[in-house]
């Protein structure tokens, strides 16, 4: 039997009450800050991620400070986007401020923490994407032999088992550390030779092997919040992952977080906490309307164009405050 498999086991003969679901309250706060254009310059476009509302979290009171209008439309996969072009004065340089309060829960996987069969969600209109390689993370022979060596050695047959093997395997093998140079790329052959990376990185080997084994997996990014209340600066995104099997629908899992505390190493298979909010899925992505450079690897920073060439130095910061 599959050792990793009897938490799940334990979990299947729990009585069937599904456990409450914690909550967090907060306000967000997203500022980003263009700078001058070069010389000559006539339009300046600016792009931002905005939070949606899902079945884990609910935003409200959205409120965003612009010089010039701006739009929010909606984009590939769902994802939300503010834009808007800035000619004139604003070429020297304006910042534009997102606020919001959101009601994070956490997501939990119903059929693993209860054992119930539920009928499960829809798989949603992108499947085939999420089948589909990424440009970091191809689905090529080797990637396929690899996946299929991990989840042989581990005995695993049903798509369920093969993706905790996989889980398994990239807790196991791959390292949190963010040393160097190559890692936050989520390029998946950098992941499986360097055997370190930040969440992207864990999620790519994660994301990839499940694909390369027709298993549907996706890629979501967004903001962590330390698990304790109050007020701080957001130094930097996080990302996570989820998988589809018919039986189970959608299952959360965070590789690296638990990487990080592995205490938690079987409960971030399952689910993900309420520590979090999530801004966009998916990578290669085209924005709304579409912009002219390449397709962003992931979206969570401020992106901008002048005249239709990306313009480095936007700066970003990010708050957070929880509700009393």
């Amino acid at each position: 039997m599959l050792s990793f498999l009897l938490p799940l086991l334990a979990l299947l003969a729990a009585p069937n009450s599904a456990p409450e679901p914690r909550s967090r309250t907060f306000r967000f706060e997203y500022t980003a800050a263009v700078p001058a254009a070069p010389a000559g310059t006539r339009t300046v476009e600016l792009w931002l991620p905005v939070p949606h509302d899902d079945k884990s979290q609910q935003v409200r009171q959205l409120r965003v400070s612009a010089p010039v209008p701006y739009t929010i439309q909606t984009g590939e996969y769902g994802n939300r986007i503010l834009h808007l072009r800035a000619t004139g004065a604003e070429l020297k340089g304006f910042e534009v401020k997102m606020s919001l309060e959101a009601t994070r829960r956490e997501h939990l996987s119903l059929p693993l923490s209860t054992g119930q069969r539920p009928t499960p969600e829809p798989a949603g209109p992108n499947l085939r994407r999420w089948l589909a390689p990424d440009n970091l993370v191809p689905l090529d022979p080797q990637i396929r032999l690899w996946a299929t060596e991990v989840v042989t050695k581990a005995g695993a047959r049903t798509d369920l088992e093969k993706a905790r093997a996989i889980y398994e395997h990239v807790v196991s093998t791959v390292a949190y550390d963010k040393t160097g140079q190559g890692w936050g790329r989520g390029d998946i052959y950098y992941a499986c030779d360097a055997r370190r990376g930040n969440c992207t990185d864990f999620h790519a080997v994660f994301i990839g092997y499940c694909r390369a084994l027709g298993i549907p997996a996706r890629f979501s990014i967004g903001f962590p919040l330390p698990p304790e209340r109050g007020t701080a600066e957001v130094k930097g995104y996080h990302c996570w992952a989820e998988f589809f099997t018919p039986e189970t629908g959608w299952v959360p899992i965070d590789a690296s977080e638990a990487a990080k505390n592995p205490a938690r190493r079987n409960y971030f298979f399952g689910a993900h906490d309420e520590n979090r909010l999530e801004f966009s899925q998916g990578r290669d992505l085209a924005l709304a309307p579409r912009q002219q450079g390449q397709a962003l690897n992931y979206f969570i920073y401020p992106y901008a164009e002048a005249d239709g060439q990306p313009l480095p130095g936007v700066g970003h910061s990010f708050r957070f405050q929880d509700e009393q």
